[in-house]
C-alpha cells in the first residue's frame, strides 16, 4: 500500500475554497476531502445539496443523550445550524465564506434513539450580498416534525473581493 501524506486541514480548506460552494460541498459528498470532524463526532451526514438547499442525515445514538436518555436538543440545533449553513454555502462563489450570526431552534418532539434516522433540511430564504438566511426542518423518517428554526449568516469576503 502506497503511503500518502498526512491531511493538511488547512490546504483541505483552500481546495475547498478554491470551488464554489456548490462546487465544493458535492466533492466533499464523493469522498474527494473528509467530512468535517463534528459530522463524525455527532454522527450525520452530508446526504444532498443543490442551489439553495442542502439535506443531512443524523441518526440519534444513545452517544448523545442528556442525563434523562433524551438525545440533548444541542445535536437538533447542530444539525439545523449544519443544514441551514451549507443550504447558504451552495450559493456562494470561489473564495467565498460564511459563518453564523445566529441560529435559533424549536423543539417541537422529544428525539431518542428509538426515533431512529432523521432529516435535517435547510433552504435559503433571502441571499443578501452580507447576509443570508435560512430555514431549516428537522423530521423523522415519517415526516413528523421533530424541531425547526432560521439561521443568519454572514458573507465572508477576502478584503478587496467584492465577487459573489
Amino acid at each position: 500500500m502506497a503511503e500518502t501524506e498526512p491531511f493538511d486541514p488547512k490546504a483541505a480548506a483552500q481546495k475547498l475554497l478554491s470551488m464554489s460552494g456548490l462546487e465544493g460541498l458535492r466533492y466533499m459528498m464523493a469522498g474527494n476531502h473528509p467530512p468535517p470532524s463534528i459530522a463524525i463526532t455527532l454522527g450525520f451526514i452530508l446526504a444532498e445539496v443543490e442551489d439553495g438547499r442542502a439535506l443531512f442525515i443524523g441518526d440519534p445514538s444513545d452517544r448523545i443523550l442528556n442525563p434523562l436518555g433524551i438525545v440533548h436538543g444541542g445535536w437538533a440545533l447542530t444539525l439545523i445550524d449544519s443544514c441551514t449553513g451549507c443550504a447558504a454555502h451552495t450559493t456562494l462563489g470561489p473564495g467565498v465564506g460564511y459563518t453564523t450570526v445566529e441560529t435559533k431552534v424549536n423543539f417541537v418532539r422529544a428525539i431518542t434513539p428509538a426515533t431512529g434516522p432523521v432529516r435535517a433540511e435547510g433552504v435559503v430564504v433571502a441571499r443578501g450580498r452580507t447576509i443570508i438566511t435560512a430555514e431549516g426542518k428537522l423530521t423523522d423518517l415519517r415526516g413528523r416534525l421533530l424541531a425547526h428554526g432560521t439561521s443568519t449568516l454572514i458573507v465572508l469576503r477576502k478584503e478587496g473581493n467584492t465577487q459573489q
